[in-house]
Parts: structure tokens; sequence; C-alpha cells
């Protein structure tokens, strides 16, 4: 597999009033395009702080980040907010459903970023809902849906602008069990018939067990990297 997130000699440090919190030490990654990776490790242990990185969120304080060929822990803001939008799909635990717009009009969100007719953003929507099984509820609001299917109206504007790589936070973690296999279904077919590059934060030794490989962090450091 060719070779697309490059992290070397990562570091992150935030300021809390006059004390300096260090994050992530010296991190080094590797991940190769198509893979499924699920990030796990205790809370405050660097997860969510290296999706953020990855995605283009934030920047690191030391070390690079290369994706895709481009470093983009160089890049200004607006270069970022344009690669962003390109390459990279977000999964939140918490859905972000706009409330007061319907499903279509939620997955719509990320094309208005960019030169798109409005006849084709609409299909690419429709397009979008049809592949996580939601078409017929493109009209509901998100009132009106399940957990699991506002989760899989988050996953369908994840992947509306076809992007590079998904960014997973627990997207899992606040369904039941059934509800959160159908996601797991559905990021794992995205991952194995669409070459989907995935990272998934997961507390949940089942939902990882989904992944290609799994990456356990402690203290802001990987600790250690095994097959699923």
């Amino acid at each position: 597999m060719n070779s697309l997130l490059k992290i070397t000699d990562l570091q992150k440090t935030y300021k809390r009033r006059n004390e300096s919190i260090d994050v992530l030490h010296g991190l080094n990654l590797e991940i190769a395009e198509g893979e499924f990776i699920a990030l796990m490790g205790p809370s405050g242990s660097g997860k969510t702080t290296l999706l953020n990185l990855i995605g283009g969120l934030d920047q690191p304080g030391h070390g690079t980040i290369e994706i895709g060929g481009q470093r983009i822990d160089s890049m200004s803001q607006r270069e970022l907010a344009r690669w962003r939008a390109r390459h990279v799909g977000f999964v939140y635990q918490m859905y972000n459903l706009l409330p007061m717009l319907s499903a279509i009009r939620n997955v719509e969100l990320p094309l208005l970023l960019t030169k798109m007719g409005r006849a084709e953003r609409r299909l690419r929507a429709e397009t979008a809902l049809e592949l996580v099984g939601l078409k017929d509820r493109m009209k509901h609001k998100p009132a009106e849906l399940s957990g699991g299917q506002e989760q899989r109206v988050g996953i369908a504007r994840a992947i509306v602008t076809d992007p590079t790589m998904l960014l997973c936070d627990e997207p899992t973690g606040d369904l039941d069990r059934k509800s959160g296999d159908q996601i797991l279904d559905l990021l794992q077919g995205l991952n194995e018939s669409h070459n989907k590059t995935i990272i998934m934060v997961t507390h949940d030794p089942h939902a990882a067990a989904r992944s290609s490989r799994t990456l356990d962090m402690d203290k802001g450091m990987l600790c250690l990297s095994a097959a699923a």
C-alpha cells in the first residue's frame, strides 16, 4: 500500500493560565492509504488532540504532518481550510446536525464551500444518503430520526465531498450496541468497498476489532501497534 500519512516527532503543548501541559511527546506514525485505524487509550492520552492535528483543526508545536505528499503543519489557516474541505470528512459522537435543517440539507452543507451548482449539490447529497441507506429519510429533520439514523446522516455529510480520509471521534459512543454495529458495518464497508482511509478514536474494543490496525496511546505517546 502507498503511504498516505506520515507524522514525525510530533509535539503539542497547551497553555493553561501559567501552566504548560504537554499532550503529545515526539510522536511518530505512518498510515497507508486504505487503512482502517482504531486509536485507543485512556481519557487524556492525546487521542482527540492527535485526530485534530491530522484533520488540520490544530497545529503542532513541533514536528511534521505530511498527508498525500503535502505538509499541512506549515499551512496557513486559509490554506488549511481549503485543504480540509477537499480531503477530510469528520464524524462526531454527537452527530452535530443542525436541527432546523432536513437530512439532505445537513448533508449538503460541506458542498456550500465549493463552486458546485445547486442541482449538482442536491444530486451528490442524495447519492451520499443512498449510500448510507437513508435516501427515504432525506426530508426528515434530526428530531424525526433515531440516533443511529442521525449518525448515518453525519457519515453521509462526511463523505459527500469524496474526501481522502474519514476522521471519526467516538462514532458509536452515544449509540446502543445494535445501532453501533450498523454504523461500524457502514464504516467497514466504506473502507473495504470504497478504499476510504479511516482513523477512528474509540474506547470500545468491540469497535476497534473492526479496524485493520489498532494503535494504543498513553500519556501522549503511541505504546502499542497490533493487527486487529
